[in-house]
């Protein structure tokens, strides 16, 4: 069944989009939760409409996230944990952790949103992704430091 997306869903396509899903998925959840609208001539007229809209807001929406990216990448966040010999971390640096360092730097991010390629369990400098919109990654640069007792 084709429909149009009203909403950006995750590994499904964008708002305005024509897809192709099964009809149990279309019936059963993406038109009752008003995710979807089937495919008319009527429906497809709004959503071309729409589309000019969208197409606006867009550009807006990227300058703004290209604005917090840059923002971001120019961050240097320091993150004390305790260490012992060989500069090797009791546990590891996590996504909560560099939540919090974040927030102290006035940015609110989801810690679902940052995106730690290796475990880090030494301190150093490290770089992280944070995944700010669906198109665009920032990365942050972390220092993982000794935690003075």
């Amino acid at each position: 069944m084709k429909v149009i997306l009203l909403h950006e869903i995750e590994n499904l396509g964008r708002k305005g989009e024509i897809i192709r899903v099964k009809d149990g998925y279309a019936r059963n959840y993406l038109i009752p939760k008003k995710l979807a609208l089937y495919v008319s001539k009527s429906n497809i007229k709004m959503i071309e409409e729409r589309q000019k809209k969208l197409e606006k807001e867009r550009e807006k929406e990227i300058k703004t996230v290209e604005e917090f990216k840059d923002r971001i990448e120019k961050l240097k966040v320091v993150i004390k944990k305790k260490a012992g010999e060989e500069d090797t971390l009791f546990g590891s640096v996590t996504s909560s952790d560099i939540e919090e360092a974040l927030k102290a730097e006035d940015i609110e991010v989801e810690k679902k949103n940052i995106i730690i390629p290796e475990h880090i369990k030494k301190l150093g400098e490290y770089k992280v992704d944070i995944r700010i919109h669906p198109s665009v990654k920032a990365q942050l640069n972390i220092v993982v430091e000794k935690e003075e007792e």
